[in-house]
């Protein structure tokens, strides 16, 4: 029998990124949508790692299975390391790409190029039964381009310039940004961990 692993999302797109950086694994991925009830989670954590935490314990509490949360975002120097853990919502509460990428062009409009430097950062919290059972991190280093170019991935990809690229995450494609992102990066010591827990569980 395989073990399972829960995403503690009901975001597709996130899921469908971060099921396939699993591919590789024994492990069968499962999300809450699998899960209705599991309660939403409010993220008003300060950093990325207290939502991650906050997302992981609470759908441990309801689900008798390894669960594992990230929180992620982008941090722009320029802004004093803003959008941050409200990355998600920096446009408004209705979570809207465009809207928040438009927002960041604007503020950064009068920005040359060598000052737009910024990271994605990712946070991810394995949690069993209310109790944390590991916490990784990823980043990815780049800068964030002029304007919206590309049309793979989600969030503000279209506009994070990886570092030693010269095309938006979204150009890049999937692939590329399995190997590279915050996201990924995380995720890998994530499911390092996983699999080294599954298997003295045996």
């Amino acid at each position: 029998m395989r073990q399972e692993v829960v995403i503690a999302t009901r975001n597709e797109k996130k899921f469908k990124e971060l099921k396939r950086l699993f591919r590789s694994s024994r492990v069968k991925i499962l999300s809450l949508k699998d899960f209705p009830q599991v309660p939403e989670v409010i993220e008003n954590g300060r950093t990325f790692t207290d939502n991650a935490i906050k997302k992981a314990i609470s759908a441990s509490r309801y689900i008798d299975k390894v669960i594992l949360a990230d929180d992620s975002g982008l941090e722009v120097d320029a802004l004093k390391g803003r959008p941050g853990v409200h990355s998600a919502r920096y446009a408004g509460p209705e979570k809207d790409d465009d809207l928040n990428m438009e927002k960041l062009l604007r503020a950064l409009r009068d920005k040359p190029q060598k000052r737009r430097q910024a990271r994605f950062r990712c946070a991810v919290a394995i949690a069993k039964e209310g109790g944390v059972l590991s916490l990784v991190e990823g980043v990815c280093e780049g800068r964030i381009g002029s304007a919206k170019r590309g049309i793979t991935g989600f969030g503000y990809d279209p506009v994070f310039i990886p570092e030693g690229k010269k095309k938006t995450f979204a150009q890049l494609g999937p692939k590329t940004k399995d190997r590279l992102s915050h996201r990924a990066k995380a995720l890998r010591k994530a499911k390092s961990f996983i699999q080294i827990y599954f298997s003295k569980a045996l």
